[in-house]
C-alpha cells in the first residue's frame, strides 16, 4: 500500500516509517503542510498518516489537508495524530460520514501493536477514536435528541464503538456475550432513526451523531 506520513517530529516519522515499511508499504515522507497537501494531490496514494500541526503555521494544517483530500476522494484512509485531546478534530474528520478515519494521541504510538490495529482497521472502512477522546465526550452534559433514547448500557456500547472496538471486544469489556451486544447495536442504530445501511456505515453514522451531541 502506499501511504503518505506527515509528520515533523523526525525521530517518530522515521520509526513509524520503518514499522510500516518493514510490513512491505510504500511509505512517502513530509514534514510540512504544503508537501502533505502536494503527496496528497497524487491518485496513486492509497492512505495517509497525518499530523494535526505541521510547518509553517503549526496550527492545523495536517488536518486541514486530509479534509481536503477526503472531499476529492470520500472515503479516503487517514489516521490523525496529535499531542493532545481534541473531540473537534474528530468531529470534522468524521462529518461526511464516509468512514475510514482514525483520530489517535501520539503517545498511544508507542504500543506498535496498537497502532497497527488501528491503522488496519481505518484502512478496512473503520472509525477508530482514542479512548482519551472518548472519555472526554463521556465528561460532557447529559445528552438531548436521539441519544437521549439510549439506555446507560447502550450508550457504554456506543463508547466503545466509537474506539473501534468489535463486537466480540465490546462483549469481553462489558462482560456480556456478542449476542447481547449485537442487540444492543441493532437498538442503537433504530433509536438514533439510522437507515437501513450495512452495519459498518451505521456504526460511523452513530459515532458521528455521539461526537455532534
Amino acid at each position: 500500500m502506499r501511504i503518505v506520513f506527515a509528520e515533523d517530529q523526525a525521530l517518530l516519522r522515521v520509526g513509524l516509517t520503518r514499522v510500516l515499511a518493514d510490513l512491505g508499504h510504500d511509505v512517502e515522507e513530509v514534514d510540512n503542510g504544503p508537501a502533505l497537501a502536494k503527496a496528497l494531490a497524487d491518485p496513486e496514494v492509497e492512505a495517509a498518516l497525518v499530523d494535526v500541526r505541521l510547518p509553517p503555521t503549526q496550527t492545523t494544517e495536517g488536518l486541514a489537508a486530509a479534509i481536503e483530500a477526503r472531499g476529492r476522494r470520500p472515503g479516503f484512509p487517514v489516521l490523525v495524530l496529535s499531542a493532545m485531546v481534541e473531540p473537534e478534530y474528530a468531529r470534522r474528520l468524521l462529518s461526511d460520514g464516509a468512514g475510514s478515519v482514525g483520530y489517535l494521541l501520539k503517545d498511544r504510538v508507542s504500543d506498535i501493536d496498537q497502532f497497527l490495529s488501528s491503522f488496519e482497521q481505518v484502512v478496512g472502512g473503520g472509525t477508530v477514536l482514542d479512548p482519551e477522546v472518548v472519555a472526554a465526550m463521556l465528561q460532557r452534559p447529559e445528552h438531548t435528541g436521539p441519544l437521549s433514547r439510549l439506555t446507560p448500557r447502550e450508550q457504554e456500547v456506543l463508547a466503545l464503538m466509537a474506539e473501534g472496538r468489535s463486537n466480540a471486544a465490546i462483549a469481553a469489556r462489558l462482560f456480556i456475550s456478542e449476542k447481547a451486544v449485537g442487540k444492543h447495536t441493532n437498538s442503537i442504530f433504530t433509536k438514533l432513526d439510522l437507515p437501513v445501511a450495512p452495519d459498518d456505515n451505521r456504526r460511523v453514522l452513530a459515532v458521528l451523531a455521539w461526537l455532534q451531541r
